[in-house]
């Protein structure tokens, strides 16, 4: 922790550790593991050589992220190019916008000439529904759960397809987990929501009605 910001190592799906310079930088992370096309984060991936002010100068962006070009949802159903990442607050933004212009031109460019995308991401990109659903999903990441009850909630969403998410906790009969059996049901479910064993449009507000199915891989 330094005066104007936090450094860190984030475990991205509790796998990949990866450099944060911020909490913004945190979030922007967390932000990435609500995609499932998202396949690799590379922290500080790349240095740009780019003339300013008559002498030259490095730039290193933030991160260099690479999406996988299939998936379920309807947005995966296109390319995804790969990005070349700044992220800052949109103040500081703002204020050096006219000072930092050069860099990100030549970042731009750089994208143009390797098939990458360039984005800058403040809080307001970072901070979105995605976002929000992270969060409410991390107090779900590490709970212990009945891998009987998590196998038996992946098999009813096998044999019924896509459906809503109180659909699948009601389809199943919890009375052999006890009077609280249908709380640790939900408990469970979100679980696999959030570890990515279930699959859902983390884009949209998680409710009761949120349809999921089991993950590819789960199959």
């Amino acid at each position: 922790m330094t005066r104007q910001s936090v450094s860190g190592i984030y475990l991205f799906r509790g796998q990949t550790p990866i450099a944060f310079e911020s909490t913004l930088e945190r979030d922007f992370l967390i932000r990435l593991e609500a995609d499932r096309s998202v396949i690799e984060v590379i922290s500080q991936p790349v240095t740009i050589r780019y003339r300013a002010n008559g002498s030259e100068h490095p730039y290193t962006p933030d991160y260099l992220v690479h999406y996988r070009q299939h998936g379920v949802l309807p947005r995966y159903g296109r390319h995804l190019p790969s990005e070349l990442v700044e992220v800052k607050p949109r103040e500081k933004l703002v204020r050096n916008l006219k000072k930092w212009k050069p860099k990100f031109r030549a970042a731009t460019r750089y994208c143009l000439e390797n098939g990458f995308v360039f984005r800058l991401m403040h809080e307001g990109r970072v901070r979105d529904q995605a976002w929000e659903n992270m969060r409410f999903l991390a107090r779900y990441r590490k709970i212990a759960v009945d891998t009987d009850l998590a196998d038996w909630l992946l098999d009813t969403a096998r044999s019924l397809g896509c459906l809503p998410f109180r659909r699948l906790v009601d389809a199943c009969c919890f009375p052999k987990w006890g009077p609280h059996g249908k709380a640790h049901g939900i408990a469970v479910a979100w679980h696999l929501v959030a570890t990515g064993r279930l699959e859902c449009d983390l884009f949209e507000p998680l409710t009761n009605d949120t349809m999921v199915w089991v993950a590819d891989d789960e199959r």
